[in-house]
């Protein structure tokens, strides 16, 4: 969903698991869809961790907990390795995160959350070990992503780290741009130069 992106201020939920792949956030069965509607992948989010077999939710999983909601998911080191499936950014983009906080990203999951609204932030491991804490012991403390800075805060401690974002897809997310919409916004200016060329 195209939407601009400047200050997050949210609850979190946790998914304190390293080396979470995309299968595991949307089940290949899935790639089979003849929709692209986000909401559908987000209903499916984490499917097979999410509802047994015959679609009764797991009560320990942690999108099933009422203690826990909001627009970031807090997740442990290597979240997106596997497959390139663009799909699992569909889901996360369609259960309603925002920002995905870890320690580390696989590079084409990450690249496809940016393009599909999604934030990815990079922080150091003591960082997110100390989320996970926070978390823990309040469910309802609550992260500040400032995109315009590029800063993450655990507002329950005031800690804050900078995180490195691209700046053609900074620019995209704050004016809620995809890459062809940014496109159209250079036509005058690709005109001319085709303009030039041809004299």
């Amino acid at each position: 969903m195209k939407q601009k992106f400047d200050i997050i201020e949210s609850t979190c939920v946790p998914l304190p698991l390293e080396n979470v792949d995309t299968d595991q956030i949307i089940p290949a069965r899935f790639l089979k869809a003849t929709t692209r509607e986000e909401s559908f992948f987000g209903e499916n989010l984490f499917r097979d961790w999410r509802y047994d077999p015959d679609g009764t939710p797991k009560r320990d999983f942690v999108l099933n907990d009422p203690r826990y909601g909001g627009e970031i998911l807090v997740a442990g080191r290597n979240f997106g390795s596997g497959s390139s499936r663009e799909h699992a950014a569909w889901a996360i983009a369609g259960y309603g995160f925002k920002v995905v906080i870890s320690s580390f990203f696989a590079d084409i999951h990450k690249n496809n959350e940016l393009n599909n609204f999604v934030l990815p932030v990079v922080v150091t491991p003591d960082f997110l070990a100390e989320l996970f804490a926070t978390i823990a012991a309040d469910p309802k403390a609550k992260v500040r992503v400032d995109v315009p800075n590029q800063t993450v805060t655990n507002l329950s401690t005031g800690r804050s780290e900078a995180f490195e974002l691209n700046p053609y897809k900074k620019y995209c997310l704050m004016n809620a741009l995809d890459d062809i919409d940014f496109l159209m916004l250079q036509k005058d200016k690709i005109e001319a130069w085709e303009a030039g060329c041809s004299k």
